[in-house]
């Protein structure tokens, strides 16, 4: 298992970038799949990004060709570059990690989840 620790966050200009960090401590990491959510106040949590562990990369339609996700694999972070951030861009920012373990000969799957703590993105002029 890992402890995630997100870091980065904090109050940024429409139009402008961020960087959010992930960085884990633990094992097995580079083998989990990973995922960076967000919750505003009021709303419900959603995913944003999303690396498999063969680092392939989905994301929301409301974040596609402005936010990318990314993997330091040797020092155990996860990345996320915001870029043209809008004032709907502000919340939470949560990391979490997904350890998935084929359990019988069905293929059936038991998932193991890891979460930070978040960490606050605010986009305001």
């Amino acid at each position: 298992q890992v402890q995630l620790v997100e870091s980065g966050g904090g109050l940024v200009q429409p139009g402008g970038s961020l960087t959010l960090s992930c960085s884990a401590t633990g094992s097995g990491f580079s083998s989990y799949n990973v995922r960076w959510y967000r919750q505003a106040t009021g709303k419900e949590r959603e995913v944003v990004a999303t690396m498999t562990a063969a680092r392939t990369k989905t994301y929301a339609d409301s974040v596609k060709g402005r936010f990318t996700i990314s993997r330091d694999v040797v020092n155990d972070i996860v990345f996320l570059r915001m870029n043209s951030l809008k004032p709907e861009d502000t919340a939470v920012y949560l990391c979490n990690a997904r350890r998935s373990v084929v359990v019988d000969m069905g293929g059936k799957i038991h998932h193991y989840d890891y979460w930070g703590q978040g960490t606050q993105v605010t986009v305001s002029s």
